[in-house]
């Protein structure tokens, strides 16, 4: 039993390791409202992992562009180019939703 404990808990830190190394660098700033993996655990900020990616995008232009209004996205995505932006759509929607 004690092997199996240690194997799981092991193997999620790889994981968690290896996702940390495909997440895109822009992504790192999203880490501590969203969660690494887009599962917040605060429910004031929102669940990205498994939406859409075509909704984040959206999204996220919109934030730059100022068409959404929230001064803390707003100062993040103001400075992200289309294609950090669908790099950061891509890796959140790919993420599975807990």
């Amino acid at each position: 039993m004690k092997k199996q404990i240690l194997l799981t808990l092991a193997t999620s830190i790889i994981f968690s390791s290896a996702a940390m190394a495909e997440m895109p660098a822009k992504a790192k700033t999203c880490v501590g409202c969203h969660g690494a993996d887009g599962n917040s655990l605060v429910p004031n900020f929102p669940k990205l992992a498994g939406q859409h990616a075509a909704y984040l995008e959206k999204s996220l232009k919109d934030y730059r562009d100022g068409f959404r209004h929230d001064a803390t996205m707003k100062s993040f995505a103001k400075g992200l180019s289309d294609a950090e932006i669908k790099d950061l759509a891509a890796y959140f929607s790919a993420q599975p939703a807990k």
